[in-house]
């Protein structure tokens, strides 16, 4: 257990994000004590400094000298040591660190050494500050900045996060603000609106100020976007009431936004600790709900409060992996800030790239569903991929939940399974999807079920693989027709005679009587279910 007095060095990555700062070795199981920052001097002797987070400025990664480094560091008692590579190989030098003992960590190389140097002073100063309080700290500071800056600017600023939500605004007198910004200030969140987005879009791929003119309602204003090396942390944004700003003020703005950027990464810190702690206990909830009675409390739920799980997911195919893991992971963020807008604190956790969040009764049985179709219509338009969402069914009590949790389960399979590919949002409740949810259920059986008869699907399938044959599509279209040979002729184009032969060849090949409706609904349902099965 470290000293409250001390940072861990996990506590200090999850802080900064992986964009910033990745780790080359393997992190210990236990915390790495650290307590400040030390940039290399090249020309100089290494200072014996324990529990230092070392900066190596200007050393190549292919370098003697690094290698060098990295075992002086580790005798010295260093945390750890931050390379950029460039480019240039790091396996030798990830191999010394090994060995040596000591973690080395990659640094984002568009982010000056300085600002590195700033944001990770920053993430130790707010991780001690959390380890000596339970909540998330003040903001108070983050408005005096705002109100810095529109005394710099010379016009109203507001400080938002990557989610568009107003951490901070100034409150200069005489100052305008639209009434866009007076619906964000009041709300704490930036109304929806294509305009809006667009301008996010803008700022997003510059690192400069933008200069944007009025919108319908709405007055000129300068933005610009925060960032911790490659990641966008939120952006701030002052208004032009009188179309007066010049660039000093672009500049200013552009100046201000590194101070900014420490500021978001030290509430950040605390914010995200919180947030992990309830993503973990709801983990620990929806995997063991013998556990109510341990975690309820600790997430401020009554046991018995009715509930209902929705599970949300970013449709994806094979190709988009890597996109649809990190669009996970942000569309976690989205859902736990509209949940927590709503319901309060109870835990919104990512599993297996599944988002779940518990949502409380309401005060209407639709509640769930226009909540949670908001919710997905925000994440596609911010994420700009597929989202589908599921809702279980309402539980009476925390004990029950892995239920409800199987249900929203369910109506994401049977989202997927839905012909033509995802499309842009899709939400259901397992009424609303019923039969699509109880057939991936029958999936989930036959899958399971290793020793029953497989010959009634699979051996159709590989029947007509083998030999070039067309029975499988044959038999189901004459089940789908209810077996109405005329209908399953017109479907497949071909003439009923065709259809008829097909279907007796095939009960002499396979054995099976297609005027025994147990064998026609078991043959039915392996064949259906064929793709989901992976037969």
């Amino acid at each position: 257990m470290l000293d409250t007095g001390v940072s861990d060095l996990g506590q200090v990555l999850d802080a900064l994000g992986p964009s910033l700062l990745r780790p080359l070795t393997v992190m210990p199981e236990g915390p790495v004590p650290v307590s400040g920052v030390l940039i290399f001097e090249r020309r100089g002797p290494l200072s014996p400094v324990r529990d230092t987070i070392l900066l190596a400025v200007g050393v190549g990664t292919a370098e003697a000298q690094a290698r060098e480094l990295v075992g002086a560091a580790a005798e010295a008692g260093y945390a750890c040591l931050v390379v950029k590579s460039f480019g240039e190989p790091v396996a030798e030098l990830v191999e010394a660190a090994q060995r040596s003992g000591i973690v080395l960590l990659a640094a984002d190389e568009a982010v000056a050494w300085h600002h590195l140097d700033a944001m990770i002073s920053s993430a130790l100063a707010s991780t001690v500050r959390f380890a000596y309080a339970t909540g998330v700290p003040a903001l108070g500071d983050l408005f005096a900045v705002a109100n810095a800056i529109a005394a710099m600017a010379g016009g109203a600023t507001v400080i938002e996060d990557r989610n568009r939500r107003i951490l901070a605004y100034s409150t200069l007198p005489g100052q305008a603000i639209d009434e866009g910004r007076r619906q964000g200030i009041l709300g704490l969140q930036v109304p929806d609106g294509p305009d809006y987005d667009a301008q996010y879009r803008a700022i997003a791929q510059v690192v400069r100020t933008c200069r944007f003119p009025a919108i319908p309602g709405g007055l000129p204003r300068l933005g610009v976007a925060v960032r911790a090396g490659s990641e966008v942390l939120g952006s701030i944004w002052v208004v032009d009431a009188g179309d007066s700003l010049d660039s000093a003020a672009e500049q200013a703005l552009s100046d201000v936004a590194d101070i900014v950027s420490l500021h978001l990464l030290a509430a950040r810190t605390a914010v995200d600790a919180v947030r992990r702690r309830r993503a973990d206990l709801l983990r620990r909830l929806l995997a063991d709900p013998s556990s109510v009675t341990a975690v309820a409390p600790q997430l401020g739920l009554d046991p018995n409060l009715p509930v209902a799980v929705a599970a949300f997911a970013v449709a994806a195919d094979e190709a988009e992996e890597a996109l649809a893991a990190h669009a996970a992971t942000r569309l976690a963020d989205l859902v736990s800030l509209h949940c927590e807008a709503h319901y309060g604190r109870h835990g919104c956790a990512l599993i297996d790239g599944t988002v779940y969040a518990l949502l409380p009764s309401g005060p209407s049985p639709t509640a769930h569903r226009e909540l949670v179709a908001d919710i997905a219509r925000r994440a596609h338009g911010a994420l700009r991929v597929p989202v589908q969402a599921g809702i279980g069914s309402l539980v009476e009590g925390l004990r029950s939940v892995a239920g409800s949790r199987a249900d929203a389960d369910l109506v994401l399979r049977a989202l997927a399974d839905r012909p033509g590919g995802p499309r842009a949002c899709q939400v259901a409740t397992i009424e609303e999807v019923w039969a699509g949810a109880t057939l991936s259920a029958l999936a989930q059986i036959l899958a399971a079920h290793e020793a029953l008869p497989r010959a009634l699907g699979p051996a159709v399938r590989a029947h007509d693989l083998e030999h070039g044959t067309t029975y499988a599509s044959t038999i189901l279209a004459y089940l789908d027709a209810n077996s109405d040979i005329a209908a399953a002729s017109q479907r497949l184009s071909v003439h009923p005679n065709t259809i008829r032969y097909r279907l007796a060849r095939a009960e002499e090949i396979f054995g099976f009587d297609l005027a025994n409706p147990d064998e026609r609904l078991v043959l039915w349902l392996r064949l259906r279910l064929g793709d989901q099965l992976g037969w």
